[in-house]
């Protein structure tokens, strides 16, 4: 049993403080706004620094839920994310594993390709036109394909598998495995922290993308959920005025705060599960290592 010093004890203790500190100050923003999308508008314009309502109201919400295109929005972000973080992780894999052998001819040459993407590319202007090309303008193909496969996360993960003990290969080969073998029950199951971490990054990115949109629809019916959200919230393109029910009392204001909840609370629900399979694979992953 180890022995902590008092100061030990007391470095943990400013360190949980400090810590606790900028978790509140991230968490403050969404709960400012979760307070005031079931507020009052009246109760809010009395003192707009009122966190907890002394009424609640969901009026809003049930405005929100029903706009067809919110639904819409969701399902694209959903089948977006979905695809994409599967076929990120995909790509990521069957790139990696080869490129972490030393023997694969013209292995540096492209290293040397993948790294200078990094840092240069066409522009938006050859990469719309290259969409365009494609037949992929105004899909859900366009807001895919383009970021499927990261160069900054092959190198991660070109590294991380490279770090594994290339006996366990070779043993593998021995028993009469085939390279396609190796990968699924040797090189996957020990990748499962990078590739938790990957996932997490992937999917949040995914879920929140909104520019690709912007640059390659054109139909309102493609629009992921966090480009409704923009046009809603930022650019008023008169969605909630044209959706709001002024007999009910709410009020433009309290749609737009229950529109960011709407937009961001399954990602955020969903985020921990994630993240505590994150850190459990990470545990295994050390284990195994």
């Amino acid at each position: 049993m180890i022995i902590r010093s008092f100061g030990d004890k007391v470095f943990d203790f400013f360190n949980y403080i400090i810590v606790s500190l900028f978790a509140l100050a991230c968490l403050f923003p969404f709960f400012y706004v979760a307070s005031f999308s079931v507020t009052p508008y009246s109760e809010y314009l009395q003192n707009p620094l009122k966190l907890i309502p002394s009424h609640i109201e969901f009026g809003a919400y049930k405005q929100i839920l029903q706009m067809p295109l919110m639904w819409t929005g969701y399902k694209n972000t959903i089948l977006i994310t979905v695809i994409g973080v599967a076929l990120n992780i995909f790509l990521l894999l069957v790139s990696a594993y080869p490129l972490s052998k030393p023997d694969l001819k013209g292995r540096n040459v492209i290293l040397v390709l993948i790294t200078f993407t990094m840092f240069f590319n066409g522009g938006l202007i050859p990469n719309f036109y290259l969409v365009k090309t494609l037949h992929l303008y105004n899909t859900l193909w366009s807001m895919i394909l383009p970021g499927a496969l990261g160069a900054y996360n092959l190198i991660l993960l070109k590294n991380f598998v490279s770090a594994i003990p290339a006996s366990l290969e070779e043993s593998a080969f021995i028993d009469g495995a085939n390279e396609i073998k190796v990968l699924y029950k040797i090189i996957i199951p020990l990748s499962k922290p990078a590739i938790a971490t990957f996932v997490i990054f992937h999917a949040v990115t995914q879920w929140n993308t909104f520019f690709s949109a912007i640059i390659y629809t054109s139909k309102r019916e493609l629009w992921p959920l966090m480009l409704i959200l923009r046009d809603m919230v930022v650019d008023d393109g008169g969605i909630v005025k044209d959706a709001m029910d002024t007999s009910s009392g709410v009020t433009e204001f309290t749609i737009k705060m229950a529109i960011i909840i709407f937009a961001t609370l399954p990602i955020v629900l969903v985020y921990p599960f994630l993240q505590r399979f994150f850190m459990k694979g990470m545990l295994v992953g050390s284990i195994k290592g």
